[in-house]
């Protein structure tokens, strides 16, 4: 490791960063930032376990530092343009349908009885709901381990077909209530904006989140919507127009 680097804990990537910046003294604009896996391989089941994410703070070199201060973050969310799905086949549907219902009724029963679950098919891949009693662990901090528990899902439907399986998780109505709530905030802090005329930066969140923001803001003709900074730290600035 360059002598310029530490290594950096905490319970979430964001505590880690944080943890880091506070030893090197600097802000994040100053130093790259790596992401570590952990030392111990992380099994299915031990996404509910308490964990420690190590990230990497690396100092930047001095003109590096100056340039990105004098050339503004671009939208990722503009870079990236949506790509247009395209329809799987039945039979790579059925085979992940079935390597998932295998995988979750094992992974299932490590966690409670109370627990039941549905996968929709529609013609890009999967829509796996779950419900229960004990559903809410499987949600986490903002999301955490359903979105982590997500990605196992995918991975696990995609693992036998040749084609791309879209794969969607929600738990206990989470997404919808979760986007109400970033709705009315998106709306309460433009109205902030509004009045105090200065801009608010809001905390980090994950792309799907950051969408709905942007959405909910659009078509306001007194606010516009950014986002800005670096993942996993990425946010959406509102200000005035």
């Amino acid at each position: 490791m360059p002598k310029n680097s530490i290594i950096s804990e905490g319970k979430t990537t964001n505590e880690a960063i944080e943890n880091g910046l506070k030893i090197l003294q600097v802000s994040k604009n100053k130093v790259n930032i790596k992401v570590l896996e952990n030392e111990e391989k992380r099994s299915f089941f031990s996404i509910l376990a308490p964990r420690v994410v190590k990230v990497e703070l690396t100092l930047k070199e001095e003109n590096e530092s100056e340039k990105n201060k004098k050339e503004p973050v671009k939208k990722q969310e503009e870079k990236h343009i949506k790509k247009e799905k395209v329809p799987v086949s039945a039979e790579n549907i059925e085979k992940a349908q079935k390597d998932t219902k295998e995988f979750l009724d094992s992974f299932l029963k490590q966690i409670g009885e109370n627990i039941t679950y549905v996968i929709n098919k529609n013609e890009f891949g999967l829509e796996v709901i779950l419900e229960g009693k004990e559903a809410g662990i499987l949600i986490g901090y903002r999301g955490e381990v359903l979105y982590s528990l997500q990605s196992i899902i995918s991975a696990v439907a995609n693992k036998n077909s040749e084609q791309k399986i879209s794969v969607l998780l929600d738990i206990e109505n989470y997404k919808e209530k979760r986007e109400k709530t970033l709705q009315e905030l998106a709306i309460k802090v433009a109205k902030t904006v509004e009045r105090t005329k200065k801009r608010v930066t809001l905390e980090p969140m994950q792309a799907y989140e950051r969408k709905i923001i942007h959405a909910a803001l659009q078509n306001s003709t007194k606010v516009k919507t950014e986002s800005i900074g670096e993942e996993p730290r990425r946010r959406v600035e509102i200000s005035l127009k």
